[in-house]
This record gives structure tokens, C-alpha cells and sequence, in this order.
């Protein structure tokens, strides 16, 4: 039997046997970790060697001091005054750190403020997106607010939503003589000045631009500008009904479908992209589709294959514009095979109601990375949708378990930009969050950065024992505590997530009703290994916890590890070493 010490033996035993998968009824020796500051960098990521900035909201007291930690491991310590000091990290590539600034000068470790820091020569490795969907005239304030709010969430790529003019022609006016204005598809005013200070903003706090359109799109008008009617995509085989999306006011035009497939449309809108990069600084292009479509035709009567457009459209924007970055939408899994094939930065899932349950999330995941394993996945995902369509408040409980579900799974959720999204169209803010959901974002963002290496960063999810009162192996269901277990190097990860309250099973929580869970506390597991464990830690992002605490545990010598897990709110992620 290995026991980590006598004094940790003695404590872990007490805990297993007074204290196992407790609630938060009666005693509760769970104490929630109430930050006195709030701790934020100057940018989203970072280049390897590039100097961080943080500041605080307080004045720290004498004898305050941050340490940096990789994966459970100090990097580097120092003592800290003020409120604002720098750090150099590492030179390494593509890692996670998470910063914890204390105070011990009573003898007692107290933690004052935690961030996450994000040390990655390319975003698309990591993606955390975000959006934007709104550019009338506003003022440095205005979009400070935005883009400050953003940074704190360590949002690295932005997804200009309905930034274009025409579908077709995207870019208002001509490189030579740019639009200063423009409306939009719904007759919102845009402007070039918001534009140009959104990316501006971004490229200074580390975050990459991309531009939103798509790949089949054109407006009643394109005949004017240029597209030909034998580029389009019908509905039957002599041509005389275009496929179309329907869009009545106050939208300025219906959306005609033209075929991704047809060389000349791909010549035509490559030189209209490469218009807009002639004015605007975009580090890329958001790509859309608009899913399963029935039976289409080409002009010469064909049937057409549209996810082999998918391919050849990526192909085009990747050959043409080969310093830019491409995200590909898979709607509801549409083509997704197809866009794979063409290599995306990353992976970008719409979800929609044929994928409405907690485990679908994980299906999606796992079918992505059968194509593409070293491709990290983005998944658009909308809460709370029929409240959302009426003015209200997001129900915290169903936001926190979705994307407890979706970091654990190591996928990101694009969820934030001026508001949080509750709709496919992006300016919709009926729905908005309440102090608690806000401050909890904050600190998912923050675990999601600290710990992407484990949580995104290659390694396969398997099927070890875990056992335990009330404990579940996935896929979720009602009443249980769901293991999701995951070998990363020579870690063993196993992330426990709390359906025990759980009053549905389905991500969305459309309607707002799903509940919030019970703590759980001291939560006794038993998870079979087949390797010596040298240490074992606990992480969480939930504030009844800490975001790095290592915990006693006993294995014996069958080579079961015994181990009692503080304190489980939504999502609690064990490490064994």
C-alpha cells in the first residue's frame, strides 16, 4: 500500500469514513473561496517570451506574494505589492498557467486573487471565441467596455457577425473609396470607424479578427454586381427556381444559394474577400452554411454535391489567402467530414435540436476528432433559446452546467461578445446574466486557460473504474455524479460532474428550468490504476473549491487509489500523477 503521508493517511481515513458524498445539509466544512480582488492581464494570449501585465482592483496588503503554476507545479514564486506588476513566462509554446496571488503573513494561507494565463503563438490551437455583432457609431468607451469584458474571459478570436454589407460583395463601397457607412442585411447601420476600433482593440489585447459570411450567398441584387445566373443552385432540374433562404422585413432580401462547387463563383467572391482584406485588418474568415439542404441542381441540371463544395470552398479561400486563418461552420454536423478534409484551423459546430442532450456534446467531439485529432473544437451552442425569445434573465444553473460539460470535454462554447448569445442571431440580448453567473463566468474562463493542456491538449478519453456513492460512468443521467475519465501523458484525469439535482437532461435548458445542483462534499472515490501514483490533485472552477488544492490518498495493492474529493458544485476535475 503507498500512503502519501501518516498525517494524510489519518486524514483521509477520518473523511472516508464520517464524510462521504455529503450534501450541503447540515454541517458544512466546505468553506466557499471568496476572492478579495480581482486579478486581470493586459491581453487575451500570449506569445512565448512576450511580458504579461497584470493588475488588481485592490491594493495588496504587506507580504502579499503570486506564484505560477503549470499543471500543478510552481514555476516561479516571488512576493508582490501594488497593483500592478509583470511576469515573463516561460519560453515554452502552448501552455497554461494559472496565477494565484496570496497572503500568509498570519501563519494562514489565504488566497486574495486567481487568473489564468495563455502562452501560445497561434490562437487557433487554444480557440476561446467570442463575437461581435453590433458597429454603429460608438464611442473608445463603449467599445473599451466590450473588449475589456472580453479580455477578462481570455477570449482570443473574435467572430464579426454581420459585419458585410452584400452577401455577395461583402465589402461596402470599393477598396479605392471604402463605405463610411453602411446597413447591414436587416438595415442596421454599420460604420468603418467602429469597425477599424474593434480591430484595433483586439489586435492590442492579443485576440484575432474574423470576418463573418457566406460561402453561398448572394442578395436579389447580385446580378448588378456581377453573379451569374448559371452560378446559382435550384431547387429542380431546368433551372428555374433558385434554392433560397427566405427573409421577409424588414431584411433587405431574401438569401439566394449559389453552388460552392461552380469554379466561377469561387473566382469571382475570392477576388470580393480579397477586397476586404485590401481595407480591413481581419486575421480571417468565419465561414457559414446553412445545413442540410433537399436535393439541389446546378444550372445544367445536375444534382449537386454541396459538402464537396464545402472542400473545394476552404481549398480556394486557403490557396488564395494563405496567411489567413479559416473556421468552417458544420450545422448541426452537416459536411462536416467534407470541411475536415479541407483542414480548418479548428473545428466550429452549430448544435442544434437533433443534438439536445448532454451526452450528444461529447458524440460531436468524438466524431470530430476521428477526422482530425490535432483540431480543437468550437461548439455554438444557445442557451435558454424559447426564453430567449422574450426579454429575461438566463437561468445560471443551466449556462454553468453546459459548459461544465463542454470545457470538461475540451471543447470551448461561444458564448460571449456585447451580450451572451441565447439566439443564432448574434444581436439578440433578450436574456441577460445575473452577478452571480457573470462572476462565474469569469472564473470558468479563467480554469479553462490555466488548464487547457489537460483539458485540450491532446490525450484520449478512456474507460477506467471509478466507483462511489451515487457515482455514474458516463453519459450523464438524472441523480447521479457522472465520471468522464481522460488519459493525458502520464496523467490520469477524471472530471466528476453533478447531474444529482439535474431536473433535465438536455443542454439547451430552453425554457430556464434546469436546477442547481446540491454540493457535494468529501466525496469518496475509488479509481483503478494500473501505474504507481506519486500525488493527487483536485481543481475546480466553482467557488465552493479551490483551483488547485493536492489531496491525500491511499492506493493499495491491487493498485486502487482511494481518495476523497473536498468539495463537487458543478465540475471538479481530479489529477493523479
Amino acid at each position: 500500500m503507498k500512503i502519501k503521508t501518516i498525517a494524510s493517511a489519518l486524514l483521509l481515513t477520518a473523511c472516508l469514513c464520517g464524510c462521504s458524498n455529503n450534501d450541503d445539509a447540515g454541517k458544512n466544512d466546505v468553506v466557499k473561496v471568496v476572492l478579495e480582488g480581482v486579478l486581470s492581464t493586459d491581453k487575451a494570449r500570449y506569445a512565448p517570451s512576450e511580458v504579461v501585465t497584470f493588475s488588481l482592483d485592490k491594493t495588496l496588503p504587506v507580504g502579499s506574494k503570486v506564484r505560477y503554476l503549470h499543471l500543478g507545479n510552481v514555476v516561479e514564486e516571488q512576493p508582490v505589492s501594488g497593483k500592478t506588476w509583470t511576469w515573463t513566462p516561460p519560453a515554452a509554446d502552448f501552455k497554461g498557467y494559472l496565477v494565484e496571488v496570496y497572503n500568509d503573513a498570519d501563519g494562514t494561507k489565504k488566497t486574495v486573487a486567481t487568473t489564468g494565463v495563455d502562452v501560445s503563438s497561434t490562437w487557433t490551437r487554444f480557440p476561446r471565441y467570442g463575437f461581435l455583432s453590433e458597429y454603429p457609431a460608438k464611442t473608445s468607451a463603449e467599445i473599451n467596455a466590450v473588449m475589456d469584458n472580453l479580455n477578462k474571459h481570455h477570449i482570443n478570436g473574435l467572430q464579426y457577425y454581420d459585419w458585410l454589407y452584400d452577401h455577395h460583395k461583402p465589402l461596402a463601397g470599393t477598396v479605392a473609396a471604402p463605405a463610411a457607412t453602411w446597413l447591414d442585411l436587416i438595415k442596421r447601420t454599420n460604420t468603418r470607424a467602429t469597425t477599424e476600433a474593434y480591430l484595433t482593440s483586439a489586435k492590442n489585447r492579443g485576440m484575432a479578427s474574423m470576418w463573418y459570411d457566406l460561402c453561398y450567398g448572394a442578395l436579389d441584387n447580385a446580378a448588378a454586381d456581377g453573379v451569374q445566373e448559371n452560378w446559382y443552385l435550384f431547387t429542380n432540374s431546368n433551372h428555374t427556381t433558385k434554392d433560397r433562404h427566405t427573409l421577409n422585413s424588414p431584411f433587405r432580401s431574401s438569401i439566394y444559394l449559389t453552388n460552392p462547387n461552380n469554379e466561377d463563383w469561387l473566382n469571382y467572391f475570392s477576388q470580393q474577400v480579397a477586397d476586404v482584406y485590401a481595407v480591413y485588418d481581419f486575421d480571417g474568415f468565419h465561414i457559414d452554411q446553412l445545413g442540410g439542404r433537399n436535393t439541389l441542381y446546378d444550372y445544367s441540371g445536375n444534382t449537386v454535391n454541396l459538402p464537396a463544395g464545402f472542400t473545394a470552398f476552404i481549398n480556394k479561400m486557403k490557396a488564395d489567402f494563405p496567411s489567413k486563418k479559416h473556421a468552417f461552420n458544420a450545422v448541426s454536423g452537416y459536411g462536416q467530414e467534407q470541411i475536415a478534409a479541407a483542414a480548418p484551423d479548428f473545428f466550429y459546430n452549430e448544435i442544434w435540436g437533433d443534438q439536445d442532450n448532454y451526452a450528444h456534446l461529447k458524440t460531436i467531439i468524438d466524431l470530430n476528432h476521428t477526422y482530425n485529432p490535432a483540431l480543437n473544437c468550437v461548439y455554438a451552442a444557445y442557451m435558454n433559446y424559447d426564453k430567449g425569445k422574450q426579454k429575461g434573465t438566463f437561468n445560471t444553473p443551466g449556462v454553468l452546467m453546459t459548459d461544465a460539460v463542454i470545457f470538461a470535454l475540451g471543447a470551448s462554447h461561444l458564448e460571449l461578445g456585447e451580450h451572451m448569445l441565447c439566439s443564432e442571431y448574434f444581436p439578440n440580448s433578450n436574456l441577460t446574466m445575473d452577478k452571480t453567473l457573470q462572476a462565474a463566468l469569469v472564473r470558468y474562463y479563467d480554469f479553462l486557460v490555466a488548464y487547457e493542456n489537460l483539458l485540450r491538449d491532446g490525450g484520449e478519453f478512456n474507460n477506467i473504474a471509478v466507483s462511489g456513492t451515487n457515482l455514474a460512468a458516463w453519459p450523464p443521467k438524472m441523480g447521479s455524479i457522472i465520471s468522464l475519465t481522460k488519459s493525458v501523458g502520464t496523467k490520469q484525469v477524471v472530471h466528476l460532474l453533478n447531474f444529482v439535482s439535474a431536473t433535465h437532461m438536455e443542454w439547451r435548458d430552453f425554457k430556464g428550468t434546469q436546477a442547481e445542483p446540491r454540493l457535494q462534499k468529501n466525496v469518496a472515490l475509488q479509481i483503478a490504476s494500473t501505474q504507481t501514483v506519486t500525488k493527487v490533485w483536485v481543481a475546480t472552477p466553482d467557488s465552493e473549491g479551490k483551483m488547485y488544492e493536492e489531496v491525500p490518498f491511499e492506493q493499495n495493492g491491487a493498485g486502487v487509489v482511494t481518495v476523497a474529493v473536498p468539495a463537487l458544485k458543478y465540475w471538479t476535475m481530479v489529477v493523479m500523477e
